[in-house]
């Protein structure tokens, strides 16, 4: 069974390099632009992983976190940032996030990282 992941980041190249990458890995794909379309999409359907960035216009990356908590769904994230320092101590409050992505990243390792984000939620 393909796995889906929604991958949310404002910025248009990041977006379409992870669609790629992850495409090629065998996943299917949704992207969201903002953090208020990311939790419209959460609404809608069951995603495998979430690819966040933590810096999004109109709902940043804490508050789809939050409303992806009231909405009761345990979808393990990924939350992706340039600051990855400064926000792990406010990311400790969401047992989702499996791993904190520093930007920029290795393309290299993005199949990996999602694997085993997606295989931690399937062991436990």
């Amino acid at each position: 069974m393909t796995k889906e992941l929604l991958i949310v980041d404002d910025q248009p190249g990041i977006r379409l390099l992870l669609t790629d990458i992850l495409m090629n890995a065998g996943y299917e794909i949704t992207t969201a632009s903002d953090g208020k379309e990311a939790i419209d999409l959460l609404g809608e359907k069951r995603f495998d992983l979430v690819m966040l960035d933590y810096k999004l216009p109109l709902v940043d990356g804490i508050g789809v976190l939050e409303r992806i908590r009231e909405m009761e769904q345990s979808v393990p994230t990924i939350v992706m940032s340039g600051l990855v320092e400064k926000i792990e101590m406010e990311l400790q409050d969401f047992p989702q996030v499996k791993k904190i992505l520093a930007k920029p990243f290795n393309i290299e390792d993005i199949p990996v990282i999602v694997e085993d984000a997606i295989g931690d939620v399937l062991m436990e």
